[in-house]
């Protein structure tokens, strides 16, 4: 049968999940009577809650003789690890970009990743039925973004297609006839090239592994593609790490396709198809499965390094023990570990007490799915506020800049712009119209002034402001940046919080939690309304008599306390400050230094 193999890449909700939707039905993968989740690609339980990818995922359809196979990529840069690897695997791209919104920060960062690797792509223009599209601008933005990323010639040809994803239509024409995808398969049939590995069918057995998963029968699982030769099921091969060192022999169990929505178990795999090999015990992420003759290894694709560095460790407080069960640091480490090893975008550290670990990746979000998902799993653990990661460059002690693209009603464009380029440090690039009374505002900001200034952009902008960030690249340490103003109010009793204490409380400033909730001494309570912290105590109770008067017996009447998600609660806390995360909680405390490790922070600030 005849391949193409593809990737879908967009900046986020720009429609990917659900544009393979599209493919998957029109192309006949499912049964007519069969019930299909919305966005069945992301079957992963927070991906459906967020609204967003974040593994990569691979399936195939068929299209009048020719199989797709397609590579459903995050958007989010904070999950770039994924793309930056998956894109080894395919030929050709489908970059998908609404209409209205045009080429965002999270597009130029795949595209050039793309670009890089000598891809030529298919430009989708999606939403176009949006009543504030202008799929014209949206097109020229493609150029130029393309023509800035040093794209060559035959790149910079690209074709382009007018959709709606969710109406399951792609056109050449703006004013097309709008029944259904058939003219975009017809474009990657014919634009997409064959892979090239199937020339090499005759040679010895190579695949570089992309994605480590697992099977609760058969265990470790790798998937990549094929390189050359082909592989049955029983076939012995070996693992060779990137150096050319041998691995580990084993015998191949199982050979998994990807076949409409689930995997599919075939007998051989052949040069050129996207596979999933099982038996292995010890082989991961870009080592490359061969055949007993080969010892060279194939090359892989390098991963942009860590900006920020978070510490996990160990649930310390007294109300630890009581929601988790994985609540030891060698627990805590193996979890790590595992996730260190098929994430190559996060890297794992032992501090020196061997109480906690550092671990680095690529932004909040992307720490805050894997804290998610340990919590979920019935992990405790007390988390510190993230640190950017320096560097010595040839200026002498560098920063990461991230060039942040801002889109906020035109009233609220004066209070963003003086928050980034004032106290945080950021540089504006560009200020323009965006239509609709909207200005997009760009700048390049340090990473150390973007973090906890989310939830305060969503503030000054009413909810309606929208922020992308991506990394832009390295400058000199530009000094001290203030972090968060208010102070905090501070528990200095434990037990179960009173109404009547807290309803006094609440001219001090915002509140964290209600009545009847579980405190303990230096638990953090709410933020207080002056920059000094305060030590209150939220179980005194109404002193009793026997005096009645009017308005004695009247109702406590609490106002809704502010409720922190995870990673608002992580970009909240100061230096001395730590989130303690359970399976049923995320609590706030103080952590008391020792002079020295005060020290030491107020040298790295």
């Amino acid at each position: 049968m005849d391949l193409r193999n593809i990737a879908i890449i967009a900046h986020v909700d720009h429609g990917k999940t659900t544009l393979v939707d599209e493919l998957l039905k029109q192309s006949g993968a499912f049964r007519e009577n069969q019930a299909v989740a919305e966005r069945a690609m992301d079957s992963n339980d927070l991906e459906r809650e967020r609204g967003i990818t974040i593994l990569a995922k691979a399936t195939s359809v068929e299209w009048k003789g020719t199989r797709i196979n397609i590579v459903d990529t995050p958007g989010h840069a904070d999950f770039g690890g994924e793309v930056e690897r998956i894109l080894s695997m395919v030929d050709g791209v489908v970059l998908l970009v609404d209409a209205a919104e045009g080429p965002m920060p999270q597009t130029k960062f795949v595209t050039s990743k793309a670009l890089a690797l000598g891809l030529r792509p298919i430009v989708v223009l999606n939403k176009v039925d949006k009543p504030d599209a202008e799929p014209d601008r949206a097109l020229d933005e493609c150029f130029d973004l393309f023509a800035n990323l040093g794209a060559d010639d035959d790149q910079l040809d690209f074709p382009h297609m007018y959709a709606s994803g969710r109406s399951g239509w792609a056109d050449a024409e703006l004013d097309g006839p709008r029944k259904d995808l058939s003219a975009l398969f017809k474009l990657i049939v014919n634009h997409v090239p064959k892979p090239r590995q199937i020339a090499r069918q005759d040679e010895d057995f190579r695949m570089l592994a992309t994605t480590l998963g697992s099977d609760p029968f058969v265990g470790r699982m790798l998937t990549g593609r094929v390189e050359s030769g082909k592989l049955r099921v029983g076939a012995t091969v070996q693992a060779l790490s990137r150096v050319g060192q041998k691995i580990e022999q084993f015998r191949v169990t199982k050979i998994q396709a990807f076949r409409g929505l689930g995997p599919q178990d075939i007998d051989e795999a052949q040069a050129g198809d996207i596979v999933s090999l099982a038996g292995m015990s010890k082989a991961t992420v870009a080592d490359t499965i061969c055949a007993l003759a080969v010892d060279e290894p194939l090359d892989a694709q390098p991963i942009d390094p860590p900006t920020i560095t978070v510490t996990f460790g160990i649930n310390d407080s007294p109300l630890a023990g009581r929601d988790g069960k994985k609540v030891q640091s060698r627990v805590i480490r193996e979890r790590l570990m595992k996730e260190a090893e098929s994430n190559v975008a996060i890297k794992v550290k032992d501090t020196p007490g061997g109480e906690a670990f550092e671990v680095s990746g690529r932004g909040e979000l992307q720490m805050g799915v894997l804290i998610e998902n340990m919590r979920r799993e019935g992990f405790e653990l007390s988390i510190s506020r993230p640190q950017v990661i320096m560097r010595d460059g040839e200026t002498g002690r560098e920063e990461p800049v991230e060039e942040v693209t801002v889109d906020v009603d035109d009233e609220y464009s004066g209070s963003v712009i003086e928050k980034l380029t004032g106290a945080r440090k950021g540089d504006l690039v560009e200020m323009k119209p965006a239509g609709a009374g909207k200005t997009r505002i760009v700048a390049h900001v340090p990473s150390r002034g973007l973090i906890g200034y989310h939830g305060e952009f969503l503030t000054d902008t009413r909810g309606t402001g929208v922020l992308n960030r991506v990394f832009h690249g390295w400058t000199a340490h530009k000094g001290p940046i203030p972090g968060r103003r208010a102070g905090v109010l501070i528990s200095m009793e434990k037990g179960e919080t009173v109404a009547y204490a807290l309803w006094n409380l609440e001219e001090r400033g915002k509140l964290f939690l209600g009545a009847q909730a579980p405190v303990y001494q230096g638990m953090i309570i709410g933020e207080h309304s002056r920059e000094n912290d305060l030590e209150v105590n939220p179980l005194k109770g109404k002193k009793l008599t026997n005096v009645r008067a009017s308005g004695t017996d009247e109702a406590v009447r609490l106002t809704t306390p502010v409720t922190l998600s995870l990673e608002e609660a992580i970009a909240y806390i100061n230096d001395d400050e730590l989130v303690e995360v359970t399976p049923n909680a995320i609590r706030l405390r103080k952590r008391y230094l020792d002079p020295h490790e005060r020290k030491k922070m107020a040298k790295s600030a």
